[in-house]
């Protein structure tokens, strides 16, 4: 793909070094994410229901390539398909059925809010909302899945219809480097669970739902949206983290590239009632996961990405279990076996 073509949204910056690291990110770097096939996968704990065809297994029965079950032969069915062992066994004419392979579409939430546009350790929250988003996209893409998507940027709300071709996910990719640029268009933000209202006609029943935010505005109507979509799909939460989220500094010196701002020495119970209002809103969205059994992934801004990646998708984490099973967060793993 030629340099033209890739940077292309934003005329002015004509190659990687223009984009402010950890910051701002490149619609180049993120069609780097896509990885090699079958070095990642994207699991599921359900069955895709949809109608329409693809390649994971689906809750019904019909033409496929893996056996099910065997039941007794009624007319019509295929002479080719008669099962002569449990025929001979029974002394009754039995059919085999195939599992049906159907589509799974996969869904993202993407938050790239003013809330998001933050860092100070190695990348800004957004930056690495991004970069996984790109390659969950792409390894959905890869895996024969339609991939759609709901992003909350500075400036509102931006809606993607799911689609199977490379076009879609590169128009999806477009938009998100576009978000992540500190010149990008500001406005009226949308909530957290607005955004959830949004997808509950959009998404179908045996879909797959991830959500990358830090959730911060995670209250009660968010829990009652997403206790909705779980009942129809899949949901993963991915929660991004910066060291500041849960502890002030006494003192020091924060700074967004060109202006600084000089923090003086905070008193102790106040950074101690910070880092207890953190504690608690996090123990809180952990609990509401182990309930609900949605997987809740976290990660930090100085976490590296690729070790993130391989350990969540990477072929040996499932151990051959689902996806949704093998993924909880350690530390609600353990609440939910001491409840």
């Amino acid at each position: 793909m030629k340099q033209a073509q890739i940077t292309g949204f934003n005329a002015h910056k004509h190659n990687d070094d223009a984009y402010l690291q950890g910051i701002e990110v490149s619609k180049k770097q993120l069609i780097s994410k896509r990885v090699a096939r079958n070095s990642l996968l994207i699991g599921n704990s359900r069955k895709a229901q949809t109608q329409q065809w693809g390649v994971n297994q689906s809750v019904f029965l019909g033409q496929g390539m893996e056996f099910a079950e065997s039941r007794i032969y009624h007319p019509g069915d295929d002479v080719k398909n008669i099962d002569w062992c449990v025929s001979a066994r029974t002394g009754k004419v039995h059919t085999k059925l195939f599992q049906a392979e159907r589509e799974r579409p996969v869904y993202l939430l993407l938050d790239l809010r003013k809330m998001m546009h933050f860092g100070s350790k190695v990348r800004f929250k957004s930056h690495m909302a991004a970069h996984l988003a790109a390659t969950i996209a792409w390894l959905s893409h890869d895996a024969g899945d339609r991939v759609g998507a709901i992003m909350l940027t500075r400036n509102g709300l931006e809606h993607f219809e799911s689609g199977r071709t490379r076009q879609s996910v590169l128009r999806f990719i477009d938009a998100v480097a576009k978000a992540t640029l500190m010149n990008a268009e500001q406005g009226t933000e949308c909530s957290l669970s607005d955004a959830l209202k949004r997808l509950r006609p959009m998404c179908r029943t045996g879909s797959s739902l991830f959500i990358l935010s830090d959730f911060h505005d995670f209250d009660d109507d968010v829990q009652k949206q997403l206790q909705y979509l779980n009942r129809k799909m899949q949901v993963t939460n991915i929660k991004i983290n910066d060291p500041l989220d849960s502890l002030l500094p006494s003192a020091g010196r924060i700074s967004n590239g060109e202006k600084a701002l000089y923090l003086e020495r905070s008193k102790q119970g106040f950074i101690d009632q910070y880092q207890l209002n953190y504690q608690l809103a996090e123990a809180k969205l952990k609990r509401f996961c182990v309930r609900q059994h949605q997987p809740l992934l976290l990660v930090q801004t100085s976490d590296c990405e690729e070790a993130f990646i391989r350990k969540v998708f990477g072929r040996h984490a499932f151990g051959g279990s689902s996806f949704g099973r093998s993924s909880f967060d350690n530390n609600a793993g353990q609440q939910k076996r001491g409840a």
